[in-house]
């Protein structure tokens, strides 16, 4: 099985969601988080004062899959997530080690 985190811009969530949905993934943890890389952030006006924002806002998506269906997963996020310009995000895959339904006891992929 594999962990696939990927870090996207949040007006993407419903594109990637639907996308994923169209391949069978089934679910997918959705964190609301904030970074900076090569995009730097951005200036806002507020209040007639302008300042830096450092800290961009995104969101992690957490997904695990059988081994199979990982590059496939990766590749739909990748063009749906798309839009071209700096900060589009980035895609990390892990190995996970095992997995337990809590409800029903069953484990490894049968739990996903």
């Amino acid at each position: 099985m594999k962990l696939i985190i990927a870090i996207i811009k949040p007006f993407k969530l419903d594109p990637v969601r639907e996308a994923l949905s169209d391949i069978g993934v089934q679910g997918l943890t959705v964190t609301e988080v904030k970074g900076y890389g090569r995009q730097k952030g951005h200036t806002e006006v507020y209040r007639g004062a302008e300042y830096t924002v450092n800290m961009v806002p995104k969101l992690k998506l957490e997904i695990v899959v059988a081994d199979d269906l990982a590059p496939r997963v990766i590749e739909t996020i990748s063009a749906a997530a798309s839009t071209g310009s700096i900060g589009d995000g980035k895609i990390f895959t892990l190995d996970v080690g095992g997995a337990v339904r809590i409800r029903t006891g069953e484990t490894n992929e049968t739990a996903l």
